[in-house]
């Protein structure tokens, strides 16, 4: 798990520092409601990075925390293990009205990294999730899969903002 959680820092670092196109003229959702964000959301499709690399049945599981920050727990499945990291995140711009829906999020204090929501169905039912740069890119949903007709449509909204979908990796989903 140790490699995980080193390999996304020393990603985020690696992408922040080699001016990867950044997801900056994307803008977050608006409105955002925290408290509806929290529970469980199933990885469906993202593009590959090494710390997650081989990992299927992914989730993270968003709890808000006392003092307003978020508790983080990402889980997955690689090579028949289960394997979890917990983090942090806070809101980025917490007085901003309405919420944005942009995060900081820390695997590894003090190292926080992007997390930008750039589509949430008006019911959460999904998300579209992304970092810093372009090379990362999440989609979301309350349920291990999606129906084709709409993840293919949000997959278009991403190509429209400039995502390569080449590469991007479909997870096999959890069996809960």
């Amino acid at each position: 798990m140790k490699h995980f959680l080193i390999s996304g820092i020393v990603s985020s670092i690696a992408a922040a520092l080699t001016g990867c196109a950044t997801t900056s003229d994307i803008a977050a959702v608006q409105n955002f409601e925290p408290d509806r964000y929290m529970g469980t959301w199933y990885e469906v499709a993202r593009l590959p990075h090494y710390f997650e690399r081989g990992m299927d049945e992914v989730r993270a599981q968003y709890t808000l925390n006392d003092d307003g920050t978020i508790r983080v727990v990402n889980s997955g499945v690689k090579d028949g293990k289960p394997k979890s990291i917990t983090g942090k995140a806070k809101l980025k711009h917490p007085d901003a009205k309405p919420q944005t829906g942009e995060l900081r999020v820390s695997f590894f204090w003090p190292f926080y990294s992007d997390y930008r929501v750039i589509e949430l169905a008006p019911d959460y039912s999904y998300a579209v999730v992304t970092a810093g740069s372009r090379d990362y890119l999440w989609v979301l949903a309350r349920k291990p899969t999606m129906e084709k007709a709409q993840l293919d449509a949000v997959l278009d909204r991403a190509k429209g903002h400039g995502f390569d979908l080449g590469e991007l990796e479909y997870p096999r989903p959890a069996t809960d």
